[in-house]
């Protein structure tokens, strides 16, 4: 996939342009966290509505753009690779190997067959491959994070953004029911505290979600929890890459690339995201750069959210229909029962 110039042709003259748009995008950010530091509502939601309500910031006015579209389109294009990037300061490889190689094997196997399942019950419903994949990765990974970072990933196309959004907040709902529903459920089922962790780190999509969950049941929940959530965050670069892969083959064979350069291998994001894992597994990080960094990412992340959101009409969104809800509650349901499946035929012969 080709990658777009940070600075391309809708924004000459460098970074002046591009301020009034990057500037809104922060204040939105600022405004969507506020928001759900006091409601306790998902932050991505908030910058997604906050974002479509200032829609008419990208709307042309006299038929020239409005001063901020520049911005706002640098947001949701590159300032979102960077905070996919830094995404990479989250985990070390000593967190992924402590888990040991039973629910390691179990993660990397309900992700990808979990996004396996939602490619084809996409195309059963009529959707692009793509989509199956977004959905499934976003449901498989980690919410919305892996969403908006599969998307960048992702070839251009005329509804990309739209599919985008509903994901973003599909993911951001069932998240948010899972984290009220699944403790009650893994009590009814009779785990463990480990146990239940593991199940809850393993299917809950949002990071914040699963720490939410996981803590209250008990530290021990919440800690086995973390750790396999981390490892499915791990997982976003392999994804990432098959997703960079299908658009590039996708590119290649409708001659899209000819006459120009060949779209990458990887998008510079993923490869920057792989370099980062591999400085923090060393140690050599200072705890605040990685803290730093951390928060970074969530910033980026939250402001390129609200960019989406201004790029966005309400009424796009209003007429997924409903098939696309069936598509993501079916993929949580797979995830859900194919991880409990796995923690059953893994309990027979090494009890967790």
């Amino acid at each position: 996939m080709s990658e777009t110039p940070v600075l391309g042709p809708e924004a000459p003259g460098g970074l002046k342009p591009l301020l009034p748009g990057l500037a809104i995008s922060a204040v939105v950010a600022v405004a969507a966290m506020f928001l759900s530091e006091h409601y306790g509502a998902p932050v991505m939601l908030f910058a997604l509505l906050l974002g479509m309500a200032l829609n008419f910031l990208t709307q042309e006015e006299g038929g020239q753009k409005n001063r901020s579209a520049a911005g706002i389109g640098f947001t949701a294009q590159q300032v979102l690779r960077l905070g996919v990037a830094l995404l990479g300061l989250r985990i070390t490889a000593d967190q992924v190997m402590a888990l040991g190689w039973q629910p390691i094997a179990m993660v990397v196997l309900a992700v990808a067959l979990t996004i396996v399942v939602g490619i084809a019950l996409a195309r059963l419903m009529g959707f692009q491959m793509f989509f199956g994949l977004l959905t499934g990765g976003a449901v498989a990974i980690c919410g919305a994070s892996a969403a908006l970072a599969l998307s960048a990933a992702m070839p251009a196309h005329p509804r990309k953004e739209q599919a985008t959004l509903f994901t973003v907040i599909g993911v951001s709902t069932l998240s948010t029911l899972a984290m009220v529903l699944y403790p009650m459920l893994t009590q009814w089922l009779g785990m463990t505290p480990v146990q239940a962790g593991y199940f809850i780190g393993g299917t809950i999509h949002d990071v914040a979600q699963v720490v939410g969950a996981g803590y209250s049941l008990s530290h021990e929940a919440g800690d086995a929890a973390t750790l396999v959530k981390l490892m499915r965050v791990a997982m976003l670069l392999p994804v990432i890459a098959l997703a960079a892969w299908l658009a590039r083959r996708q590119m290649l064979a409708s001659g899209e690339a000819m006459g120009g350069p060949r779209p990458p291998l990887l998008p510079w994001f993923a490869v920057a995201f792989a370099v980062l894992v591999g400085v923090n597994s060393t140690g050599w990080l200072p705890a605040a750069v990685v803290s730093a960094g951390k928060s970074a990412s969530q910033w980026c992340l939250i402001a390129a959210m609200a960019a989406i959101g201004m790029k966005t009409h309400l009424k796009d969104i209003l007429t997924v229909g409903w098939k696309p809800v069936a598509l993501m509650v079916l993929e949580t349901v797979f995830l859900a029962a194919l991880f409990h499946g796995l923690w059953i035929a893994a309990a027979r012969f090494a009890p967790l």
